[in-house]
């Protein structure tokens, strides 16, 4: 459990000034992460990594000479935002494009896209290697399904040390997908780990057993073992691997044994013995391997095993020199220091017109935000414990963060004049650049498509109120690309957008609309209970998250419910 420090929801941010404060000849602070405090070649490629915090030495120990330009640092176990990441990526490039490497989750994948996409329209040719190691989270078949743990640090590496060298963006993009492609994990834990100001942990182990294929953001194991001697747990993971390995690999690889929080140093160093020995007698040859806490998952009792898979290219971008906080290899001359500019996060679109009627619109609009979020505060903890089952334990958090932005963005737009686009605007932008992660992405795009969908108008129809959910749930929809039957949010909104939008259509009143759609919305997420998931942290663990509606598509129906009984009262005054 973590026990210092003030306030729990502050956390993350505290720790990353006094990480910044601890090693300012390495990195500074910008604006949603870190990036070099030394002078960086001009030209150089900038490979730009990130994810959520907790996961200490990834991902800010990271960032420095032959390795990261630098780090978007999202909150505790969620990911950065677009705005983060496209933050943190301007500060670091200089003019020889952006390479973006992170874990494959889904709120990484939105984020970090989002971001691409901006730097891209901006002229900053900008790339994505996504690091997908774990073998526990997908079949070899669906490689490209499975997430990124420990492995991350092998794709970063080759990435970094490439662009260190001088090379394109091309070559710099190619040489990490290689890296990745060569890169297999496997991780086990032995107990969860807790969030700052939690009473309980994400999840728990049986005592004398084992967790198989857990996730780094304090995702559950897909099985559990008997606790294992040693010997025997040296042998399950060097032979889950070595079934595993990449149809190219040679002899030669590097094994990095990762601690997860709490296990120490004389246990790691102990059980790496029994992996070499292992190694060396399946004919492999070891070079500069690594031994200890390199990916973490806050307090966590685990570990796990990485083998990357060298030839030739691949080694000698893993023995290139590397000055980072946390990561030192050979000798790199020393860098004079910099000058760093942040960029400010960004306002929303100022002074769009804004008839009576639109700021009329925008008080009853801060109003359904105000709902929405007493109903998440009621529910935090009971959506934290839904999805802990699954998943990584804090879709309640999340949406908390997310909502508490919105509400307190909406406000001050509001009472500085602002209608009712201006204002779901600034909402939507500050849920997701506070919430993080995947709901934060979905709950800003939605919330913004509805304010733009409604615009400034001098009077508002029923007509228009289909409009705005068709474009909530079309905003949801093709951002996240989840589809009916995938156990997300989606199985939720389909059926509220389609009951409010036929009840409409037949002449129904708003309240009375939103009320069988909110119905609609809140038995479909139930019903999600029965379904097994195909996206997200829940996909590899779909057996557990059997009998358990989806976190996502609960609060969703929680939200409509409360916005229904909302518009109720406001109707009958």
């Amino acid at each position: 459990m973590t026990k210092i420090f003030d306030d729990p929801a502050q956390f993350a941010d505290d720790a990353l000034d006094g990480f910044v404060a601890a090693n300012r000849k390495y990195v500074a602070r910008v604006d949603g992460g870190v990036v070099r405090s030394t002078e960086t070649p001009e030209g150089q490629v900038a490979v730009v990594i990130g994810g959520g915090s907790g996961h200490y030495p990834a991902f800010a120990g990271l960032v420095g000479a032959g390795l990261a330009a630098g780090s978007a640092c999202g909150n505790m176990f969620a990911s950065p935002s677009a705005g983060q990441v496209y933050r943190v990526a301007k500060a670091s490039q200089t003019g020889g494009g952006v390479l973006l490497s992170y874990g494959n989750y889904a709120g990484d994948v939105l984020h970090f896209g989002q971001a691409q996409e901006k730097l891209n329209a901006e002229g900053i040719e900008t790339r994505t290697v996504l690091v997908t190691d774990d073998i526990a989270s997908a079949p070899l078949e669906e490689i490209g399904k499975r997430r990124g743990i420990a492995g991350d640090l092998t794709v970063f590496k080759v990435a970094g040390a490439a662009a260190e060298a001088g090379l394109d963006l091309d070559e710099v993009e190619r040489l990490a997908i290689k890296a990745n492609h060569h890169t297999r994990s496997l991780g086990v834990a032995f107990a969860g780990c807790t969030l700052p100001g939690a009473s309980e942990p994400l999840f728990t182990v049986p005592e004398g057993m084992m967790s198989v294929g857990l996730g780094i953001h304090g995702e559950p194991g897909i099985s559990d073992l008997p606790l294992p001697s040693a010997s025997e747990l040296a042998k399950l993971l060097v032979d889950g691997l070595l079934k595993d390995k990449p149809e190219t690999a040679g002899r030669r690889l590097v094994p990095i044994l990762n601690g997860l929080g709490t296990v120490k140093y004389d246990e790691l160093f102990l059980l790496f013995g029994k992996i070499e020995a292992l190694l060396t007698a399946a004919g492999l040859e070891i070079v500069e391997p690594e031994c200890g806490e390199l990916v973490t998952s806050l307090d966590m009792s685990g570990l796990s095993l990485t083998l990357f898979w060298l030839d030739a290219e691949l080694e000698k971008f893993w023995a290139a020199p590397a000055d980072t906080p946390a990561f030192r290899k050979g000798n790199l001359a020393p860098r004079r220091a910099r000058a760093v500019e942040s960029l400010a996060e960004a306002a929303t679109t100022p002074g769009l017109a804004a008839t009576p009627a639109s700021t009329a619109l925008a008080a009853t609009a801060v109003g359904v935000l105000k709902e929405a979020r007493s109903v998440v505060v009621e529910h935090e903890e009971a959506l934290g414990k839904l999805d802990a089952i699954a998943g990584d334990g804090d879709h309640g958090i999340g949406m908390r963060r997310g909502v508490d932005a919105a509400v307190a963005a909406a406000e001050k737009s509001h009472a500085g004049g602002a209608g009712l686009e201006e204002v779901l605007a600034a909402a939507g932008e500050q849920w997701a650049e506070r919430a993080g992660g995947t709901s934060g992405a979905l709950w800003g795009a939605a919330v913004t498509a509805v304010g733009r969908t409604l615009g400034s108008k001098d009077a508002y129809t029923a007509a228009d109120a289909a409009a705005a959910v068709n474009a909530l749930r079309d905003a949801i929809v093709t951002l996240g690309k989840a589809e009916a039957g995938d156990k997300t949010m989606v199985d939720a909104l389909l059926p509220f957008a389609e009951t409010f939008t036929k009840a409409i259509d037949d002449g129904g009143s708003l309240a009375g609309s939103l009320r069988a759609a909110a119905e609609a919305a809140a038995e479909a997420a139930d019903a999600t209970a029965g379904l097994s998931p195909r996206k997200g942290r829940a996909r590899p663990l779909a057996e557990k998250s059997l009998g358990h509606p989806d976190p996502g598509a609960v609060s969703f129906g929680l939200i409509a419910r409360r916005v229904a009984e909302y518009a109720a009262t406001i109707e009958s005054h």
